[in-house]
Formats: C-alpha cells, structure tokens, sequence
C-alpha cells in the first residue's frame, strides 16, 4: 500500500514535492489543499483533487501524512499544532530561535491526537543539523562552522522588495573563501558574521525610486544587512528575469577537532550542498521524514520528533534487510 501524501500549501515547496513523489515509488498524492480558490490552482499530476485548507478535516482518514508547506514566521506556528490534532504532519519550520516552544507546541497537540509530528526538516534546519551533531559526538575536542551559500536567500530577497521604491529583487549569500579556506587548513579561526559571508543584491528600482537612498537603506538594515559587506546592484526587470529566476543555494558544515592524548592529531569533517533548487531539495528530504512519520505511526508511537530522533533506517523504502547488504 501507498503511503498517501497530503500536501498543504502549493507554492515552490509544495510543487517540489508534487514532482518528488513521482521518485518514490511507495508513495501517492492524494490532495493538495491550498487557502487560494481551487478552481484557479493547477497542479501537475493528474486526477488528484486540489481542495480548501478548511476542507482537510475531511480527509483525516484518507491521508497517511499531510506536509506543511507554509511560512515559518506566521504559518507554521499556527498551522502545524492545529494539523497534528488531525494528521501525522511534517513541516519546514527554520526560525532556529524558536524551534523550541515550536517543539512544546507540536508535541502537546499530537500526544493529545495520537499522531506523529517531525517538525524543522530540510537542509538547514536538517542536513545541517545532523552533520552539526555528527561532528560533535566523532569530535568532542573541536570547534563548528557553518557556511551558507552561494545561494538566494528567500526571506532576505522579501526583505528587500519591502523597502520603498523596490519593485523586485534578488539576494545572494556568499561564503568568504578565505574564511572557509582557514577552516579548511586546520587554523581554526574565530570569525566575526561579517568575516564569512558576503551579501549581493540584485534590485529593480520602481519608477522614480532614489537608487541612493534604496541602496542605504538595504545595506543599514538590522538583522539583514547591517551586519554584512552588501553590494548593491541595480539591474533591470529583463535583467532579473534572465540571469536571476532560479532559486540556488547550499553551503558546507565542517567540524575541526584534535584527537590524541595531548591533541596531537587534527582532523576535520566536511559535508557540503549545492543545490540547482532550494525548494525541490528540500521537498526531497521533508518525504524521506514522511516515510518516518508514517512507520512510526504504524508502530503506535505519538507526539513531536525532530531529524535527531529519527534512525536512518526509517528513512529508506528498503528494508533492513535490503540496507545491511546494499548500504552498510
């Protein structure tokens, strides 16, 4: 039997992982819900119902596991306690911050309904988090670095495009090479934020707009930019459209650390990302958790889980059979 996905959200996410089912093939879609009106969503795999989100109590016996596609700054606060009194749910939440009370308030919701909840997986939260983890246990003795990019930075890029006079724009964080070179040769340096990365921006002046007074006000924006080296380009719409419509990212998570009984030895652990489509990675991984989500469930397991507690064996479509032969 399929297990069967529900979708929440039908976004860049929510595409991504439309097309990702197609690569599992113990899966299905079974609705897409969305809070626009179904009749003006098109999606990509035939005879699949596109539905209101206030429909989806409805389909609480006809989902194995519904995905959360929403935003971390509003929606999935909301959205993902609210879901996992109805279903098994995964969901993308990334505010590190706030994982936290997110956690208290998944776990509450689905001990109360008896589901699984497996909240902050992608990337970064996720495969960053785990190799983080990974180098900490291998490495007691050793410092972290974590290097995002060259990628677009979503919720920078809105940012951006809040600012008056912004029509559209593009940002890109970009890893210093020479900090990532450092760690790289065992130096084990201290850096500040603006020493690893650098920010780019690509800007599409509305009429009018003071390119002066835009380009200030991006690069003295707290929490953004302030705190960065950010160059400021001023391009076209065309321009944008051309060389600025995809949505690449990933980066590196290294571990330095010393072995020996007086540290003589150094190592270091490297995991890197480059990714041709943030969203559709992501998607990727958010169904590995799905298939977790749903065996554990069928054990009879309940309350919230993040990617450190989930055994890797729950990830995969083979058996444990199949993965000590082929994997091990």
């Amino acid at each position: 039997m399929s297990i069967r996905i529900g979708i929440s959200g039908y976004g860049n996410l929510g595409r991504g992982i439309e097309c990702a089912i197609r690569q599992n093939q113990d899966m299905e879609l079974a609705a897409v819900f969305t809070r626009r009106a179904p009749e003006t969503v098109s999606i990509l795999t035939e005879g699949v119902p596109v539905c209101r989100v206030e429909d989806a109590p409805e389909w609480k016996d006809r989902i194995d596991v519904m995905i959360l596609c929403g935003g971390s700054a509003t929606d999935l606060p909301e959205q993902t306690p609210e879901y996992a009194g109805i279903f098994n749910v995964i969901d993308s939440f990334d505010t590190h911050a706030k994982i936290p009370e997110h956690y208290a308030a998944v776990d509450a919701a689905a001990k109360k309904s008896g589901k699984i909840g497996i909240i902050s997986v992608g990337w970064d939260p996720g495969m960053f988090s785990l190799n983080r983890l990974y180098g900490n246990v291998i490495l007691p003795e050793g410092k972290d670095y974590t290097f995002w990019g060259k990628g677009v930075s979503q919720g920078h890029s809105d940012a951006i495009r809040r600012v008056e006079g912004v029509k559209d724009a593009k940002q890109y964080t970009i890893p210093v090479e020479a900090a990532l070179e450092a760690v790289r040769s065992g130096e084990n340096p201290e850096l500040t934020t603006r020493q690893k990365h650098t920010r780019e921006c690509f800007v599409v002046l509305e009429e009018g707009a003071d390119a002066a007074k835009v380009e200030e006000e991006i690069k003295t924006m707290p929490n953004y930019f302030a705190d960065y080296d950010t160059t400021v380009y001023f391009i076209s719409e065309e321009e944008l459209r051309r060389d600025h419509s995809g949505i690449p990212h990933g980066g590196f998570v290294l571990r330095s650390g010393k072995t020996g009984w007086n540290g003589e030895n150094s190592h270091l652990i490297e995991y890197s990302l480059k990714l041709d489509s943030n969203p559709e990675f992501t998607s990727s991984v958010l169904l590995a958790y799905a298939r977790a989500a749903y065996r554990l469930s069928a054990e009879g397991q309940s309350g919230c889980r993040t990617v450190f507690d989930i055994a890797p064996a729950y990830l995969s479509a083979m058996s444990g059979e199949e993965l000590r032969k082929n994997m091990l």
